[in-house]
């Protein structure tokens, strides 16, 4: 007798930068998350989603749980994180091989509190290069919680994947699938495409990058062949879009060209980008404009 084919959702948790992102993308086996050198890179709440013939596993991307400050959008990619768990059958919690910090721990309690099954995920093995100081490392980290696995990978090298696909699974209920088995993402092409010039954003600005900065999608059109898109990035300050701008145009003209290249590769066509540059003062603190740059 075949086992039963298995559907249902984990949702991905963890402090900032422990590369959750990367590792629901090695998951699923295409980009779904957009992956940038910086904290709180992902503001939304992702589905990934991955069919085998034996399952369907999908990965709730989160924003990274972090200390609450006053700004709205601080509030918002908190309780986006928080509410991911009312929706799901376990929890794999990423922490970095590297260091614990008190964000983990934060992150560790709101996983307990729900209830669920932990997995935890212990990413970037790729940094240790003397394997024998996992071993007493993975003996500290399982004395937190009894935990329903612990499994060590590196998301970025594809190390330990295969192995994590496979526990995953193995939590989820037996049931049929929630969606068609070509699909990887929940999200719209027009969602999409502007995390992918926020990437770039990230990318390109680095240390420069105003973190107030978002994208919206202004114009979307396909004419002969070629997807031509307009989109604004919103920032807060006017010193902020001089910035963005760069000298001569030259900032905003690599941001649009990376960011061409990447939604040309996502979506197998040609592409023509258009980028502007407007300020609307404290965007990320005020709700309604929160709700109009999509953060639901």
């Amino acid at each position: 007798m075949s086992a039963p084919f298995r559907a249902g959702a984990i949702a991905v948790l963890g402090r900032p930068n422990v590369g959750k992102s990367t590792l629901v993308n090695a998951l699923i086996g295409a980009k779904v998350s957009i992956v940038a050198p910086k904290p709180q890179t992902t503001r939304h709440r992702i589905l990934g989603i991955r069919t085998t013939d034996k399952a369907q596993l999908v990965l709730v991307d989160t924003p990274g749980l972090h200390a609450p400050t006053g700004a709205a959008i601080n509030r918002y990619l908190n309780r986006t994180a928080r509410n991911s768990l009312d929706e799901v059958q376990a929890v794999a919690l990423v922490v970095d091989v590297l260091r614990w910090t008190p964000e983990d721990d934060g992150a560790l309690e709101v996983a307990v509190r729900s209830g669920l099954p932990i997995v935890l995920v212990i990413n970037k093995i790729d940094k240790v290069p003397d394997r024998t100081k996992l071993l007493p490392l993975l003996g500290e980290l399982s004395g937190r919680h009894a935990f329903a696995a612990l499994v060590p990978v590196s998301a970025q090298k594809g190390q330990g994947i295969d192995g994590l696909f496979d526990t995953l699974v193995g939590l989820l209920p037996p049931g049929e699938p929630a969606f068609d088995e070509d699909m990887y993402t929940d999200r719209s092409e027009r969602f999409i495409v502007a995390e992918l010039v926020r990437e770039q954003v990230a990318r390109q600005l680095r240390d420069e990058l105003p973190f107030a900065t978002t994208i919206e999608i202004e114009t979307w059109a396909n004419e002969g062949g070629m997807l031509k898109i307009g989109a604004v990035i919103w920032v807060e300050r006017d010193g902020q879009k001089a910035i963005v701008i760069g000298a001569g145009g030259q900032q905003i003209k690599r941001i649009g060209t990376y960011a061409r290249k990447e939604i040309e590769k996502q979506f197998e066509t040609k592409v023509f980008l258009e980028l502007w540059v407007k300020v609307r003062e404290k965007w990320s603190d005020d709700e309604a404009a929160l709700r109009r740059f999509g953060y639901e």
